[in-house]
């Protein structure tokens, strides 16, 4: 018997904006809401055949590397094109290494991700 990946939990000081940030990228329509039993409101997108991803409240920034991170690969433009729509959405480019295909990005809460060529 094996796990499936249900979420991707992001730790952040925004929930609220951090998520929409990440809904206008990846195109996740279903957004919603839920209080645990410490009256901590958590952000959960959903997409249908797709991990949630769940934003989380946290009182402390981000201070170093991630050790998990995205890889994000365009669906119908190309790279470039995909890397300058996210970063009218709010990302940071971070490395455009001449010798690797990917591109380093970072999210409004300046969590690291990679954009690949269209695939």
């Amino acid at each position: 018997m094996t796990s499936r990946l249900v979420a991707v939990a992001v730790d952040c000081r925004n929930p609220e904006a951090l998520a929409e940030f990440w809904r206008e990228a990846l195109d996740y329509r279903e957004t919603h809401r839920w209080t645990d039993s410490h009256g901590v409101t958590y952000v959960e997108l959903r997409a249908p055949d797709r991990p949630s991803l769940l934003f989380q409240p946290v009182l402390e920034g981000k201070t170093v590397k991630n050790r998990l991170h995205l890889d994000l690969a365009p669906r119908t433009v190309d790279q470039r094109d995909e890397v300058e729509r996210l970063v009218t959405l709010g990302a940071k480019v971070l490395a455009d290494p001449e010798d690797d295909h990917w591109i380093v990005l970072a999210d409004p809460e300046g969590n690291e991700f990679c954009v690949l060529p269209r695939r």
